[in-house]
């Protein structure tokens, strides 16, 4: 199997040789463009005097000028879309190089008062989501934002299998971000939607056929005035007709213009990525389910996106004051594609958010799939419930240098409680916050970083970053006690996987002693599993009178003047601490 980088760099290579036809044809169209602009300009002086050919020219140069267009449009996309191909395949090689800080971080998902996710550097700057994250769309990035913190535990395997499916898909996924990435989205989906539902019509049904016969007169006169039948003057009272007609409605026009302007491209954007899910064919359950909910229907659902994108887009040409006074004149446009567009709002509104979900749940399955594709030496936990809440071999974070990193066997048992001391720097906040990874990841459907592992899915709580409230005027120790308050009411009717850093900080020793050990004893009684991390060596204590509490402890020694961590879990209580060393080591205090 070809390893990630070498797989990043090929397609790289590919793709910036494909980009250089498209920009040498993107050259001679402009060119092409150009010579016919010319050769219309050269017959127009030449012919001068001849009105009839005048016209037929300048009608023909009109017909070819917007066909050349069109295609320049499509080159220019092409275009685009390698770029961005060629980005994304850069930026795996940066993020492989653990050069990731640049991404989107999912700051705005920070929320102290979830269940884990402000413990475990999920969100912001040097995050795991800035690690993981690969939407290219703004609700597939809240879709896996909601995903992480979702603290769900049902249908792991089948979340393990779709990932396994569309990490083996990488053309797939990157073709899907790249569409995604160039929506240019003047409007959010929400506001979208909102628009869909609230629409009302304004359109009469008459127009449903008068501007088709508006039209086909429009062109007899044309072509009866050009060859001299009937007088010009009749040509000019009809564009009037048509102009009085369009003006009673232009107010009304004007604001679905608007609306239209601002959810054409996406809608044009949307239709081509609902287009590749559904020419994509999905074995796993997880994936098929969702595909099904746009693949069950009557009308393709790309095909219908598709109509509307393009009924967005002619009532924007508009926006061309001469060309939309001479077609609404003489044609009705506005009328006849507002009336479409009502149709198709009747018709399709109430399916629009169906479609739009499953193309965020997509996009935002696809930065998992990649996930796993960037690491194929990870390992999937084996989902086993029983005694064993996770049993894992090696176990290491997955945003640590896996040079650097050292890897620990961690087992612990279904309503067993680890109390972990150590010396200060020696590794256990950040054992902590893998272990709490670990069990995210798993939920989720991600392999983890460990060389094989057994688990029983368990949702997870912790408290490991309580801050005082200036704006609420709260003390650090009262926001410490409502995050063990929320805890003890959390436990009450679910059963979670606890994680504790340094309980009861903000309050003295004695009492924080007499503290702790009571609510340990609380956390045990309640049948819970977990983990807290202490430098109060009194908590080891409530080993030797509770059976499913058990001590563990990572070390710091001195050797040679010089402070040395080993960063491995081991079984007992920790007997070397190094506050006092590091003090005197940086002269704050004496020797």
């Amino acid at each position: 199997m070809q390893h990630p980088k070498e797989h990043y760099t090929s397609k790289i290579a590919t793709y910036q040789e494909q980009l250089k036809k498209i920009q040498s044809l993107l050259f001679s169209s402009s060119m092409i463009r150009l010579a016919i602009f010319l050769i219309g300009v050269a017959a127009v002086y030449f012919l001068w005097g001849n009105t009839r050919i005048i016209i037929a020219v300048i009608v023909a140069e009109i017909i070819l000028f917007l066909t050349l267009v069109s295609r320049h449009s499509r080159l220019k996309y092409k275009r685009d879309f390698l770029q961005e191909m060629i980005a994304i395949n850069e930026t795996e090689i940066k993020v492989l190089n653990r050069d990731f800080h640049e991404l989107p971080d999912g700051d705005s998902f920070k929320n102290p008062l979830h269940e884990f996710s402000q413990d475990v550097d999920l969100f912001g700057r040097g995050s795991f989501f800035q690690y993981l994250n690969r939407t290219g769309l703004e609700s597939g990035k809240q879709k896996l934002a909601a995903l992480l913190t979702a603290n769900r535990i049902d249908e792991i395997p089948e979340k393990q299998e779709a990932v396994k499916e569309l990490a083996d898909q990488p053309d797939w996924r990157q073709q899907f971000r790249a569409t995604a990435a160039l929506v240019k989205a003047d409007y959010s989906v929400g506001a979208i939607l909102n628009w869909l539902n609230v629409y009302k019509s304004f359109v009469p049904k008459i127009m449903q056929w008068l501007p088709n016969v508006f039209t086909a007169v429009s062109l007899v006169l044309f072509v009866l005035s050009y060859l001299n039948i009937i007088s010009g003057n009749i040509v000019v009272y009809w564009f009037f007709t048509g102009l009085i007609i369009t003006g009673a409605y232009v107010k009304k026009v004007n604001d679905l213009w608007s609306k239209a302007g601002k959810t054409q491209t996406t809608f044009e954007q949307y239709y081509k990525l609902m287009l590749l899910l559904e020419e994509q064919e999905f074995t796993s359950v997880y994936l098929k389910r969702e595909q099904d909910k746009i693949k069950s229907q009557k009308a393709k659902a790309s095909v219908v996106m598709e109509q509307f994108s393009k009924m967005l887009g002619i009532l924007d040409q508009r926006s061309n004051m001469f060309v939309g006074v001479f077609i609404n004149s003489f044609f009705l446009s506005d009328l006849r594609q507002c009336f479409r567009i009502e149709k198709w709002i009747a018709t399709y509104a109430d399916e629009v958010a169906n479609w739009f979900e499953v193309i965020a749940f997509f996009d935002a399955q696809n930065s998992l799939g990649n996930f796993r594709f960037n690491h194929p030496d990870y390992a999937f936990a084996e989902i086993k419930p029983g005694k064993h809440t996770l049993n894992a071999a090696n176990l290491a974070h997955p945003l640590l240098d896996p040079k650097k990193a050292i890897a620990n066997d961690f087992h612990i048992d279904s309503e067993q409680f680890f109390i972990i001391t150590g010396a200060n720097m020696a590794g256990k906040s950040t054992f902590l916050r893998t272990v709490s990874l670990s069990i995210v990841m798993s939920n989720v459907g991600l392999p983890i970083c460990v060389k094989g592992a057994i688990y029983s899915p368990i949702k997870l709580i912790t408290s490991m970053r309580t801050s005082d409230s200036l704006t609420d005027d709260e003390s650090y120790f009262f926001s410490e006690l409502k995050r063990l308050q929320f805890i003890v009411n959390a436990i009450k009717t679910d059963t979670y996987f606890i994680i504790l850093d340094e309980i009861l900080k903000g309050t003295n020793s004695t009492d924080k002693a007499i503290g702790s050990r009571k609510f340990i004893e609380k956390l045990v009684a309640s049948n819970s599993t977990g983990i807290i991390a202490t430098h109060d060596l009194s908590l080891c204590e409530a080993a030797d009178v509770l059976d499913d509490v058990k001590n563990y402890y990572f070390d710091a020694q001195i050797k040679n003047d010089e402070l040395f961590f080993d960063y491995t879990f081991k079984k007992g209580i920790c007997q070397n601490m190094n506050a006092s060393f590091l003090l005197r080591k940086m002269n704050i205090i004496d020797a």
